[in-house]
Formats: structure tokens, C-alpha cells, sequence
């Protein structure tokens, strides 16, 4: 499979529900840590005043992203788009929300050959454009040149805090197996 990649000269990925699958449950995460249901969790944690209870929130964030990461895939035609950009040179990067034990497993276990990876351990989680602008400055090109592809509302807004092109990536189960979507989302 062959992708045009147009005019871009450096792609960062989001890592869940773009590369791989994931079957993290935010819902039943917020409701164990009393996260209001419209609540960032991380946000939540960082916010939360008493230390043991920072704590105990942490670890249960922490046990549920190391399960998904033991069941995580890759998303149909995620692979196949990856070697499309390295055949192009492409610059390839990760960043995600992700722990960076939960990343590695999953990095490893679906030998996901992208090794610049920023965790929220590195830098200041989405939507804040750090992350992003870090690689765009090690890797020397203009962040206007760079691809920012997610699937969540936080994966745009960085990359439109980062002034990045944001690729909105969706995928969707359905009767013939899969089918998914790459929609431009331009900066308003």
C-alpha cells in the first residue's frame, strides 16, 4: 500500500486508537478514582491535594494501562502507513498520554520500529505542544511541516497549540472486517 505524503517532512503519532487497539476503559478508571465523568484523569491526579490519595489514583491508572498493553494490536493498515512514511525517509515519532512502561510493552510487543517516543514522563501531556515541539526542534524542521496524527480532541488541539498539521485518524469496526478514516483537521 502507497500513501501520497504530500508536502509533509516529519509525522509524530499518537500511540493508542491510532498504532495500536486499546481496550482501556476511561469510564470505569474515572469512577475508581472519582474523576467527575467530563474530567481529564491526569488533570484529576495532578489536582488532587492529598498525596496518598495521588498515590492510590496513580497506581490504579497505572495497573489498568499495563493490562491494555499486554492486549494491545495493531490497527489495521497502521503498520502498512508506518512503511509507507519510513520508504519516504520520512522522521517518525510517538507521543502519547501513555506511561512509559505501558508504551515500551507495547512498542516491544508489537515491534513498532518508531523510536523517537516522548511519554507523559517526558514532557507535559497533551494537549500542551511540548512534547511536540521538542522532536520538531530535534529533528530541525518547521513544526508547520509536521504531522500530528491522532484520534482524540487532545491529539488536535496539540497539534494546533504546536501550529502542526493535525491528521485526525478514525478507525471503525464494521460487518466487512474494518474501515477507517484520515480526515486534515485545519487550524481555525
Amino acid at each position: 500500500m502507497k500513501f501520497n505524503f504530500g508536502k509533509v517532512e516529519g509525522i509524530i503519532f499518537d500511540l493508542d486508537d491510532t498504532l495500536v487497539r486499546t481496550c482501556l476503559d476511561f469510564a470505569a478508571i474515572k469512577n475508581y478514582i472519582g474523576c467527575p465523568a467530563d474530567g481529564d484523569i491526569l488533570t484529576f491526579i495532578d489536582n488532587l491535594s492529598c498525596s496518598n490519595q495521588r498515590k492510590e489514583a496513580n497506581r490504579i491508572v497505572l495497573e489498568h494501562e499495563l493490562h491494555d498493553a499486554q492486549t494491545s494490536t495493531w490497527l489495521p493498515g497502521a503498520q502498512a502507513f508506518v512503511e509507507s512514511a519510513k520508504q519516504c525517509s520520512l522522521p517518525l515519532a510517538i507521543v502519547t498520554r501513555n506511561c512509559r512502561q505501558a508504551t515500551e510493552i507495547k512498542i516491544n510487543n508489537n515491534k513498532i520500529g518508531i523510536e523517537n517516543v516522548i511519554t507523559r514522563e517526558d514532557a507535559p501531556a497533551k494537549p500542551d505542544p511540548t512534547a511536540l515541539l521538542t522532536i520538531a526542534q530535534s529533528w530541525q524542521i518547521e513544526p508547520k511541516r509536521i504531522a500530528y496524527l491522532g484520534d482524540y480532541i487532545y491529539d488536535i488541539q496539540a497539534a494546533h497549540n504546536a501550529e502542526m498539521q493535525a491528521w485526525l485518524y478514525k478507525f471503525q469496526s464494521d460487518a466487512e472486517g474494518y474501515n477507517d478514516c484520515l480526515s486534515f483537521i485545519a487550524k481555525r
